[in-house]
């Protein structure tokens, strides 16, 4: 594959709003092929798949990327490849959750970062302006879960402005019984209408 090819982008790119401003230390852009080596990466990573049932096989790290594309050409929206300081460092954004549970289908705001990129502020940073755009597709109301032994991603929630709806932890089915990952705690955040201004900024502290 040439260069060319490896960094033409799979998909279209996020609005401005989304994206931040040219020369931000922040930015979200569509995904590319030359983003499947250093995602496969922190895939296999295990302090960063500490919280999920296990590390990714290449070949499974691959096949989320086609599957996050083909996402953004279903919805329009989806994750958004994230960069910091010009260096693709994971993903940040929107899906849809469609497992059986009290509160889906519903959309997901959701990351996945590469360690050199944590303790930045850099999933804050992105995921704010994520939520402050999702009624520009028509979406009011925005969750986000995770297990309830990973402290730094609730907190991440809770920095942006989610709220924690104890009344809805649940038992992921797609997590094994008997995983200590199984149970979750699941956050809610809701569009005040004044949401979809520019927050192109940084987001002081976070992840």
């Amino acid at each position: 594959m040439s260069t060319e090819q490896a960094d033409r982008a799979l998909h279209a790119e996020p609005p401005p709003t989304i994206a931040g401003g040219e020369g931000a230390t922040v930015r979200l852009r569509a995904w590319r092929d030359a983003d499947r080596e250093p995602f496969a990466a922190l895939n296999a990573d295990p302090e960063v798949m500490e919280h999920f049932p296990a590390p990714l096989a290449r070949e499974q790290s691959g096949a989320m990327v086609d599957r996050i594309v083909a996402h953004h050409a279903e919805h329009g929206y989806g994750l958004w490849a994230l960069e910091v300081d010009g260096r693709f460092a994971g993903f940040v954004g929107l899906s849809t959750a469609s497992f059986p549970a009290p509160f889906t289908p519903a959309v997901e705001v959701g990351w996945r970062l590469a360690r050199w990129a944590w303790g930045r502020g850099a999933a804050s940073t992105a995921a704010r302006r994520v939520l402050r755009a999702a009624p520009g597709f028509g979406i009011e109301e925005v969750l986000s879960f995770t297990a309830t032994s990973n402290a730094r991603s609730a907190a991440v929630m809770e920095r942006i402005g989610m709220v924690r709806d104890p009344d809805g932890d649940f038992e992921h089915p797609r997590v094994p019984e008997g995983s200590p990952l199984r149970r979750h705690v699941l956050y809610r955040w809701r569009s005040t209408g004044a949401d979809a201004g520019d927050t192109a900024g940084r987001i002081p502290g976070g992840e």
